[in-house]
Formats: C-alpha cells, structure tokens, sequence
C-alpha cells in the first residue's frame, strides 16, 4: 500500500438550523469521497466526477488542495511534498445550501493530516477550517458529525457536538438552481430589532435544548427565524409555500439549509410522513415554476473519517 495515498469521507452539513445563525450546524448522511497521494515532484492532478465536477478548478486554485497545502506548510513539510493526486468523488449539491465548500476544505485538512501523521488534532483543523470558510457553523458538523454549536472568541473557535435524543429524519427539497452564499448574504441588513434578535435567541435555545433532552413536543417553533430567512424568501421562489407544505404534512420543522436554496424538513422515523413531507415540497415547489428533487437523509453521527489508507 502506497503510504502517501489515502481516501477520506466527508459529509455534507446544513448550516443555522433556522434560528441558529452562523452557529448551529448538522452533519447529515451525503458525502464526498476523496484519494489524495502525495507526490515530491511539482506535478498536479486533479480528478473530479459526480455533482459539479465540470466547475472544478484542475490547478492550484482548487479549494481542497490550498486546504492541503495549508496543512503541509504549517507542519513543515510544505518543501518535502511540493505535488499531489487528486481524485474526487461527489454527491454533495454544489451552491445549494448542504456544506460543499465546507466538505472540499475538510477533505483536503483531513486527507493530508494524516498523510504526515497527522500532527494537528480535531480542534485544530476546526481552526484551520474556520480561517479559509471564514465561519464555523458548515466545517464544524463536517469534522465533528452530529449538531454542534460555535462560537468563534478572539480567533479562537469553541464547538460542542451533541447528538439528540430524539432520532430524526433530515427531508431535503433541492430546487434545480444554484444560489451563492454571497448573494445570499448581500440581502441581509447590517441591523436588526431588538424584537427580532429576542426572537431568536428563544428558539435556539429551545431548539438545542429539546434536541438534548428529547423533547419532540418542543421543537413545532423551535425552527423558526427572523434574522436572515425572512430576507431570504425573495431568492427562493415559494419557500414560505414549500414550509406550509412541509408542516402539513407531518414535519417537526422546517427551515432553510444553510444560506439555500436547498430547504430541510425534520421528521420523526416513519417511511410514510418522510416520503409524503417530499412529495409535498415538490409539489409546492413546483406550483412556484421551480423544479426540484429531494433527498431523505439521516443525521450524520461521525463526521470526517478515513475511508482506506
């Protein structure tokens, strides 16, 4: 076996959980594999299939290799292995809101960490993660898996991974569209009500403790925002419809993934409510001129791992 070759998986994540903005994230059942070997010569490849692959970037300016090179350079071994072999397999949804970026960045971290004996624990790729995403709240649950909560102190970043008492079932609509998260962030306003922020506050808390606790009953508000999803709505035709539509057909909560388009539903375990909760978001998704498929996944509970090497 080829000790500068490695393969490693990583799942997709949905970021804010509704009222948990830039804080609250989850690591859900999609992933992202990728081979990275190593080479001592300055040769570059780089290999794509699945979701995205023809947008890729095949030089130096791909996102997962500078996240490799971050790890070489900072471990020392940045002269030692100047190339390397990439080949990647891909199932996310790229700019739809289920953590692409964030998973690219996690693999390249990963992969190469433990191509040099892995020098740098968890919390420190989590920091590494954070500097090229600029926030916490996808690269958390993409290194950790479950639900965590973050908050970035001074430069440093602090996640607590929890996973919930109540088991539940994650229904993603994925509309045919892709959406930036910078787009999605030019909308927002540089301040909000008092109100607005007390609103959230509640239900982020409400959320993170109903989940610990199990307490299903709790979580029919708890998914709820006002700090970014109402700004949101105009660049995600029908997702005031597409909620409606979720919730009447049996869902726990609804919100949106990430900064979108994508839109997760929570659902307790029955094979009828999960598969009727994504018929109906297509539907109204559809009824709204917008073609979208869905996806019925679990929550992730590992996180980043290595698949063979």
């Amino acid at each position: 076996m080829d000790s500068n070759k490695i393969t490693v998986r990583v799942p997709g994540t949905s970021a804010n959980c509704g009222p948990g903005f830039d804080c609250l994230g989850l690591a859900a059942t999609i992933y992202n594999d990728l081979e990275m070997t190593l080479l001592e010569e300055e040769q570059l490849i780089i290999e794509a299939k699945g979701d995205g692959a023809d947008t890729i970037p095949t030089d130096d300016k791909n996102i997962v290799w500078k996240s490799a090179r971050m790890i070489l350079e900072r471990s020392g071994n940045g002269d030692r292995f100047k190339g390397g072999i990439l080949r990647m397999e891909n199932h996310i949804p790229m700019s739809r809101g289920l953590g692409s970026s964030a998973a690219a960045i996690v693999a390249g971290l990963v992969a190469a960490n433990e191509l040099v004996d892995k020098p740098f624990n968890r919390q420190e790729l989590l920091k590494f993660a954070t500097e090229i995403e600029g926030h916490p709240d996808n690269v958390a649950p993409a290194i950790f898996g479950g639900f965590t909560v973050s908050v970035v102190d001074k430069g440093q970043v602090q996640t607590f991974a929890f996973l919930p008492k109540i088991r539940l079932k994650l229904i993603v609509a994925v509309p045919d569209f892709p959406l930036s998260t910078r787009m999605a962030r030019q909308v927002l306003p540089k301040s909000v009500p008092m109100k607005d922020a007390v609103f959230n506050i509640g239900r982020a808390s409400m959320l993170v403790a109903a989940l610990i606790n199990g307490k299903e009953r709790f979580l029919a508000n708890a998914f709820d925002d006002a700090l970014h999803q109402p700004y949101r709505t105009k660049l995600v035709p029908g997702m005031q419809e597409v909620f409606s539509a979720a919730k009447k057909a049996g869902a726990l909560g609804v919100c949106l993934s990430g900064a979108g388009p994508c839109l997760i539903a929570f659902s307790a375990v029955d094979k009828h409510i999960e598969n009727n909760i994504a018929v109906e978001m297509m539907q109204a998704f559809k009824k709204n001129n917008v073609q979208a498929g869905a996806l019925i996944l679990d929550l992730d509970t590992k996180g980043a791992y290595v698949l063979r090497g």
